[in-house]
């Protein structure tokens, strides 16, 4: 997720704004702080205090992961403490006593005492109970479920979809009310798994006031940053909870490394002061394979690789093509900027958009999911007043818009790739495809047009964010006021957006059958309250052989 250039000056002095210092909406209905509690970086004993979780089910494997300080001084990122085994356990029961799996793995400083294993020889569509052992100290219980066999016809699929968790802008409730569930077969975490910012840059609001505090107490950079920034998320309880619940499929969007990131650098990347791009983007991907459930270059062995999409089945009924829009990318231009057509630009890179299109042509399953980070949609922005247009601009564009624009942050900015891909899925005859997608901080369920005939070819669901800000937070307005407008003239200039929400904050849940997928959109009732509420935004569903998204009345039932 990007927000706006040095363009926007007339509108607002961007860095001013994200320093908090400088409000835009007086007489808007401003929100100030509430009188919620605050948190400080959270001190860790020794033992397992960032928790367990599990991610990248397969149908007789799942990865586990949890981080262990075995002495007091082997804080995350200070590279001191001793090497230690790691003893890892698998059972059918949650007492232990029919133990299916069990190895050791030694961990220590040069792997920041994480420890990440792919627990084999299990059997498919199963519950598992894991843990981990260091001496007599003994992690929490974490629960894991296989994937279905490749050949078999399950009945339905449950997913979590999330994305953008801002640990400075609010608490991760929705994590808590996810996990409360109980009836989840994954999480899909669509990226934004954590931020890099420093404290004051980005957080609650129009005065990005800091509901918590990062740490460090400065952007990451460094190796030791990243780490730091990924144990102090793991803290969270709510997070802890659901990953302790449920396994984990992810991804990365831009801020597991920086603001905008694309192969040669990122908006808030400066070479002069933070040192080599291709430097950085090592540490981050280092710490994240290091401190995430997840096979990158297909194993859970941390280092050896950095390629992160792949694909998951889930029997005959759904496979899921997670996506990386980062790494590949070509550098971001602005809107009307003539290079946006140039044959060599790609999101996705060449390979992967190959890899992509085979998996949906060769797909055995009823439905192709694709986790996608970044909006696939083509979407033109209307022109709208001053406060508006900048408050959008930090969601879905970077520019102030002055005329309708696309977001050229997306797909809209490498259109031959979105073309070279959809027109694939026609010549193909692909059908039941979902793009699942995050980034944008809003609520949008569309049907996704062809590019050759303008008829519903696939569907596109974004999920809200998790606590990062969005448009009126950005105005500083009262949520469901300023933006309906926004809203509607968003629906008018883009019929195929059937439905849009720019205010909320939460989480979605996608149910999968044989006839039909539906998204279920709930909002929590405010960020900055650790016990906040949730309640049910909307329901939308997609037939099997006909694209066309229909509203439904009522959400699936946990």
């Amino acid at each position: 997720m990007r927000y706006v250039s040095s363009a926007a000056a007339d509108v607002l002095d961007r860095r001013k704004f994200l320093a908090g210092g400088v409000g835009i909406a007086a007489g808007l209905g401003v929100l100030g702080p509430a009188a919620f509690p605050t948190s400080a970086p959270a001190a860790v004993p020794t033992g397992f205090g960032h928790g367990v979780a599990s991610g990248d089910p397969l149908p007789d494997a799942v990865v586990l992961w949890t981080r262990v300080t075995p002495t007091d001084d082997a804080v995350p990122g200070s590279g001191r403490g001793p090497r230690v085994d790691v003893t890892w356990e698998v059972a059918r029961d949650a007492d232990f006593v029919d133990v299916v799996r069990r190895g050791v793995v030694r961990t220590g400083p040069a792997r920041d005492h994480t420890v990440k294993v792919d627990a084999t020889g299990l059997e498919p569509a199963t519950d598992y109970h894991y843990r981990f052992l260091l001496d007599e100290l003994t992690s929490r219980t974490g629960r894991a479920r296989t994937a279905p066999s490749p050949s078999s016809s399950p009945e339905r699929l449950r997913f979590g979809v999330v994305s953008c968790a801002n640990w400075q802008a609010g608490w991760f409730t929705s994590y808590r009310h996810l996990a409360d569930r109980g009836d989840l077969d994954a999480v899909i975490h669509l990226g934004d798994y954590f931020y890099e910012y420093q404290p004051g840059k980005y957080s609650f609001g129009h005065r990005n006031v800091d509901v918590r505090t990062h740490d460090p107490l400065h952007e990451t950079v460094t190796l030791s940053d990243y780490r730091r920034r990924h144990a102090q998320y793991k803290t969270d309880p709510d997070l802890q909870q659901l990953h302790a619940a449920v396994p984990f499929i992810v991804t990365w969007d831009d801020h597991e490394v920086a603001d905008g990131n694309w192969t040669g650098g990122a908006f808030e990347h400066q070479p002069d002061a933070e040192g080599p791009w291709k430097r950085r983007v090592r540490a981050a991907h280092r710490a994240y394979d290091e401190w995430m459930p997840v096979r990158i270059s297909g194993t859970a062995v941390v280092g050896d690789g950095d390629r992160i999409y792949r694909r998951l089945q889930f029997g005959q009924l759904a496979d899921l093509s997670m996506l990386d829009l980062r790494s590949y990318r070509s550098e971001r231009v602005d809107p009307g900027d003539p290079a946006i057509d140039d044959v060599g630009r790609t999101i996705t890179g060449g390979a992967q958009l190959a890899w992509l299109g085979g998996n949906l042509a060769t797909s055995p399953c009823r439905w192709k999911l694709i986790g996608n980070p970044v909006m696939m949609s083509p979407l033109m922005l209307p022109p709208r007043p001053k406060l508006e247009e900048f408050a959008l601009a930090q969601n879905v564009t970077f520019t102030p818009l002055k005329s309708a624009e696309p977001n050229t942050d997306g797909w809209d900015g490498y259109a031959l790739d979105r073309r070279r891909l959809l027109e694939r899925m026609e010549a193909d005859g692909v059908t039941d495809t979902v793009f699942l997608t995050g980034d944008v901080h809003s609520a949008w369920a569309i049907d996704l047009p062809s590019p050759t005939t303008g008829m519903p070819l696939a569907t596109e669901l974004v999920c809200p964010s998790l606590t990062s800000n969005n448009v009126d937070d950005f105005i500083g307005a009262a949520p469901r006021t300023v933006s309906l407008s926004l809203e509607a003239a968003i629906q008018e200039r883009n019929p195929h957006v059937r439905w849009v929400d720019l205010d909320d904050h939460g989480f979605t849940v996608l149910q999968v059958t044989a006839e039909r997928v539906q998204m279920d959109w709930y909002a929590i009732s405010d960020r900055r309250d650790p016990a906040a509420t949730c309640n049910t935004l909307t329901s939308w569903t997609v037939a099997a052989g006909d694209p066309r998204l229909r509203p439904v009345q009522h959400p699936v039932q946990a």
